[in-house]
């Protein structure tokens, strides 16, 4: 189990320094609404390639009156190793650099911690999922491969670049094939590796669904499918043969794109399809306290899969997972996390729905600028 023994904040939100140190495998965060819970599991996911789970530009974390840079560091239980991230003082131009150590070692960036740390995490923004926007499923869906495939974030934003380069060239140079047939090569190989990344994870987290699966659970197993037409040209087609066919379905398209202004067709525009496993309805349709359970289900499985293809058992990081939960689930909740052998850190504003944690489990108290251990 990757544990976190300690984090250190400085300057970071709305701390000015923190020093905490923790030995639970749960960690319960209790405070008021803005005291700065969220700002400590915010801190934490940094530690995995990405935004964060507020997906904010680095220098909105830095603390308003501070002098624009910021740290965080956790020191690993078991490795006894020690990881750093933050943003530095300013260069003559304004510029602030990223920096990231391994025991006070530079590496290029967050994507070097995958070796010692895997993050995954639910927050409150990700309650309307299920009825929200393709784009936002996409976005979810990414976050999962890329816990298990740190090397996704890479794909994801060369495609789109390449992507961006397509949309350019058919808006001010419709007529240079070549250039076309060169940047639609890319966006091909990438849109590919894309697609069968996502096709991967969504087949190994359907297995281990059906694994687990307990059709007595408060937490209703989901059905999940990707859904588009590269995500079918994956499903049926050896990659070299689906990335001919990913091209011809661009050049084909170059007119449509131009009016669009936007490439149409690609992993850019596939959704993340989930049913209620038992009802066999699409999720959306659900109540929300099913549609509550049934992400939270499919966040513990992922955690379980994560484990499984790492050896890394990851952070869990759960924001104000038990506010919406009646006592039946709660008791679940806490049973199934106990299972999962991770260390878990959740946040609640009311000590009482952290009443019936687990012997073990490590209460924090936070207030405006600091957080004790109970």
């Amino acid at each position: 189990m990757a544990a976190v023994a300690r984090l250190i904040l400085q300057d970071f939100r709305s701390y000015e320094t923190l020093d905490l140190p923790v030995g639970g495998q749960i960690v319960a965060l209790v405070g008021e609404n803005g005291a700065g819970k969220t700002n400590i599991l915010e801190a934490l996911s940094l530690f995995t390639p990405g935004r964060g789970l507020r997906r904010a530009e680095l220098t909105a974390m830095a603390r308003q009156g501070g002098g624009g840079a910021f740290a965080a560091s956790v020191t690993l239980a078991e490795e006894a190793g020690r990881l750093g991230f933050g943003l530095g003082p300013a260069d003559p131009e304004g510029r602030r650099p990223r920096l990231a150590r391994i025991d006070g070692a530079s590496v290029g960036s967050a994507l070097a911690f995958s070796d010692h740390l895997r993050v995954v995490w639910l927050t409150p923004d990700l309650d309307g999922l299920f009825r929200g926007a393709a784009g936002e499923r996409r976005r979810f869906l990414d976050r999962l491969v890329l816990a298990i495939d740190p090397g996704h974030a890479t794909r994801s934003n060369a495609l789109e670049r390449a992507l961006r380069s397509r949309n350019r060239i058919l808006e001010e140079s419709p007529g240079q094939g070549q250039w076309l047939d060169a940047v639609e090569r890319e966006v091909a190989e990438l849109g590919v590796a894309v697609a069968a990344a996502r096709a991967e994870t969504v087949a190994r987290l359907s297995a281990i669904i059906a694994e687990t699966r307990d059709d007595a659970s408060p937490f209703p197993h989901a059905l999940i499918t990707l859904v588009g037409e590269i995500d079918g040209l994956v499903a049926r087609l050896p990659a070299l043969d689906a990335e001919d066919a990913y091209r011809g379905l661009l050049r084909q398209g170059r007119n449509r794109d131009r009016a669009a202004g936007r490439t149409l067709a690609g992993p850019q525009a596939s959704d993340l399809e989930v049913r209620h496993g038992l009802k066999h309805i699409p999720a959306g349709q659900g109540s929300t306290g099913e549609q509550k359970a049934l992400l939270i289900g499919l966040v513990l499985a992922h955690a379980r899969l994560v484990a499984a293809m790492s050896g890394i058992a990851p952070l869990v990081l759960l924001d104000e997972i038990a506010a919406h939960l009646d006592p039946r689930r709660r008791a679940a909740l806490y049973e199934g996390l106990t299972g999962l052998g991770c260390q878990i850190w959740m946040t609640g504003a009311d000590a009482a729905l952290f009443a019936d944690l687990p012997m073990g489990a490590e209460r924090v108290r936070v207030e405006p600028g600091r957080a004790v251990v109970e």
